[in-house]
């Protein structure tokens, strides 16, 4: 058994430090680029009154599908989502190796579980679209069944904190410039390398900001037992554009959104793995 895992592990090893590797993961940020500013154009037609369409990653998938060659399009951003989560879930089995501290490590590895979930469920969007057969609803059903299951509101009250909590660590990232690890010295430096940076600052934060609120639509619903309450991206851009000034906050999250999608593509540029 011991050989078996040494075996494994090496395999892991090597198949980390390959070429391919980065070529999958440029192509899935190209996909996950587009996403963003697909739905960052989604957010800013609802702040000037278009509501047609969800500002959510339903939303852009089903208005890329209806574009010429749009099912190809969505099968391509689904392809990328999928490349994206053999990277991610690569990470979870053998990466961080040269971490010491062995809790750090383990936290870093179930954040790359978590961000595979996340990339697996946006890629599960993609097919269903691509196959005619997405949807641009809202989650409130979802939460309704997590109500129904006994502890419901503990169920759903904790996801509000995942939620949360994971915002939150979007906007501290933004803030220290914590993102810049992931770009090469060269997409860092010079004019690109700061306007890079600047696009990755804003974007973070302003992506942390609609996430959270995403967790605090959940949190309402848990509290008030009201699943309808909940929501997901397209319900938090709607509370924002219910608040005083809601059209310029809304248009300005459109913008944030917007410039963590021109960082994709600078991450995908100057990728540093």
């Amino acid at each position: 058994m011991g050989e078996v895992a040494e075996k494994a592990d090496e395999l892991g090893r090597k198949a980390d430090q390959s070429d391919w590797i980065d070529h999958a993961v440029r192509a899935g940020l190209v996909a996950y680029g587009v996403v963003h500013l697909i739905v960052a154009w989604l957010a800013a037609q609802l702040a000037l009154g278009d509501k047609s369409e969800s500002a959510s990653n339903a939303g852009a998938l089903h208005s890329l599908a209806e574009q010429p060659m749009g099912a190809f399009l969505v099968w391509l951003v689904a392809i990328g989502m999928l490349l994206l989560v053999a990277w991610r879930l690569l990470e979870f089995a053998t990466g961080y190796r040269d971490e010491s501290d062995d809790k750090k490590k383990w936290r870093k590895r179930a954040g790359s579980l978590g961000k595979a979930v996340i990339y697996g469920a946006l890629a599960w969007s993609a097919i269903k679209t691509a196959a005619g057969d997405g949807s641009s609803g809202g989650t409130d059903s979802t939460t309704a069944k997590l109500m129904g299951l006994p502890g419901g509101q503990l169920i759903v009250g904790a996801v509000a904190l995942g939620v949360i909590a994971y915002g939150i660590s979007l906007i501290i990232r933004g803030w220290t410039e914590k993102f810049t690890e992931h770009l090469d010295a060269q997409g860092q430096s010079g004019k690109d390398g700061s306007t890079y940076v600047l696009f990755g600052k804003i974007g973070y934060i302003a992506k942390g900001i609609a996430i959270m609120i995403v967790g605090g639509l959940f949190a309402y619903a848990a509290i008030t037992h009201k699943a309808k309450k909940s929501g997901g991206l397209d319900q938090a851009l709607q509370t924002v554009l219910e608040q005083p000034f809601g059209v310029p906050m809304l248009l300005a999250i459109a913008l944030g959104i917007a410039c963590y999608g021109l960082f994709c593509f600078a991450r995908a540029r100057h990728l540093d793995r």
